[in-house]
């Protein structure tokens, strides 16, 4: 591995700081990892020049310890933590975690450099129970402490397999955690260093567990939030949202900390497909491809989307055709009936064009399907000064945005609800745009719903 002097990692630094390029494009001047160099300005950050030393430090059980502590309670990642403490590399903490649940704080005590001695045992050492071939278990051989010995050690190795098969059966016991919580059942009928012994566990590590699980589940506020949110909103969101959610309310938490509480209460958003075709072939005029697939708005009413969807209830058919602003997402307007007649379509059209202003003239963008072809479409379009586009024939990417939003609706309102009848799903149609609007938030609309969005102060 290439060494780098202290010199030139803090030419590195300073370019950083000084907002000359960021860690990829400087990491590809100077030949160097975009991780190596972003290492770098941290351990600067937190360290100064002592971060970018060569440094060779001996460190004792007590200070593993204390690092591995710090990164659970805090929830830091290896890199984190070793930059926080100012360690040399990254994978050191992962070693010192390992041998942690292995064998606990005993095992990162600090090894001798050299060979090890040859492994010969003392001739005055003798085993904590001592277990002998069958021809020497004899009272001549063993003394009546010895053989109490023996048998406790025994029984408790036979009771601590059953019992962690019955653990095995719920979650498993494989974890630190859970053997300490097996060896704490025991102990009330076993003694306990014959139950460490069965469980390969070090009467440190096993300590230290106990104490964690005596301060309880720390998370379980946090948890009980995450249900409330996902309850609310009828196992639409996912951890993405409910963090979002949870932050807004003033309280700080980590993404990846909410999926994996979600993954322990068993906790999923509910997810998704089929959908309306309406091409019918060339009926009338097709329109040029004028979005482009360019989403991307800085004002509301500059572009707009539309398309019809089906749903099916018993056999019965309901249609929907929505308007969408691209500016946040949100539903203009929407009109449903129970053909995809034109009609349906043009009152559509109509109610979207009263939400316009005077200088109001949206790009409005469909697929190919025959109601958008026909003549009375485009002349209403004309008369209100909007400019149509359309698709290319077969391909739904050109209207992204209004196939995604269908998809959110049927997976989180159609697909979650058993509905008796067409009339049922229209009522349950209307309370979720409405929902969709003026409730639930989008990651890229910081956090907002498209409405909250659309009215917040402007430079907010």
């Amino acid at each position: 591995m290439t060494k780098y002097n202290e010199q030139f990692k803090r030419q590195i630094v300073d370019e950083y700081l000084a907002g000359n390029a960021g860690v990829k494009a400087l990491g590809k001047r100077y030949g160097l990892s975009y991780t190596l160099v972003h290492r770098w300005v941290a351990r600067y950050r937190e360290h100064g020049d002592a971060g970018l030393s060569k440094k060779y430090s001996h460190y004792d059980e007590q200070f593993k310890l204390s690092v591995l502590q710090r990164m659970w309670r805090d929830e830091l990642s290896y890199r984190e933590v070793a930059t926080l403490f100012n360690i040399r590399g990254d994978r050191t903490v992962a070693t010192w975690v390992r041998l942690y649940h292995d064998g606990g704080i005993d095992a990162l005590k600090p090894r001798r450099r050299g060979r090890p001695p040859s492994m010969k045992p003392e001739p005055d050492m003798k085993p904590e129970f001592p277990l002998q071939p069958d021809e020497a278990r004899t009272p001549d051989t063993l003394s009546r402490d010895d053989l109490l010995k023996e048998n406790e050690y025994l029984r408790a190795e036979v009771a601590y397999p059953k019992k962690a098969r019955c653990a095995a059966a719920i979650k498993g016991a494989s974890s630190a955690k859970e053997k300490a919580q097996i060896v704490r059942e025991l102990r009330q009928c076993h003694p306990i260093a014959a139950l460490l012994k069965a469980a390969d566990l070090a009467r440190s590590t096993f300590y230290y567990q106990l104490k964690v699980l005596d301060a309880g589940d720390r998370h379980a506020d946090l948890k009980a939030r995450i249900r409330t949110v996902y309850e609310h909103h009828q196992g639409r969101y996912g951890y993405r949202r409910i963090t979002a959610t949870i932050r807004q309310a003033g309280h700080a938490i980590n993404h990846k900390t909410v999926q994996r509480l979600m993954g322990q209460l068993r906790l999923k958003s509910l997810v998704r497909p089929k959908k309306y075709r309406s091409w019918r072939g060339e009926v009338g005029r097709v329109a040029p491809n004028l979005l482009q697939r360019k989403f991307d708005v800085e004002r509301p009413n500059q572009k707009w989307v539309t398309d019809v969807t089906e749903f099916n209830v018993g056999g019965q058919k309901l249609y929907l055709s929505p308007v969408m602003d691209l500016y946040n997402g949100e539903i203009v307007a929407y009109q449903m009936d129970r053909r995809p007649s034109f009609e349906m379509v043009s009152r559509m059209l109509k109610k979207a064009l009263t939400k316009l202003g005077r200088k109001d003239r949206p790009l409005l963008h469909s697929d190919q399907g025959w109601q958008y072809q026909m003549p009375a479409y485009r002349r209403l379009l004309g008369q209100h000064a909007l400019t149509q586009s359309m698709s290319r024939k077969g391909n739904c990417l050109d209207n992204a945005a209004m196939e995604s939003f269908f998809g959110t609706l049927k997976s989180e309102c159609y697909r979650l609800q058993r509905f008796a009848s067409v009339e049922q799903l229209r009522d349950a149609l209307d309370r979720y745009i409405h929902y969709y609007n003026h409730d639930r938030i989008k990651l890229k609309l910081k956090g907002l719903s498209p409405v909250q969005y659309r009215t917040q102060p402007l430079g907010a």
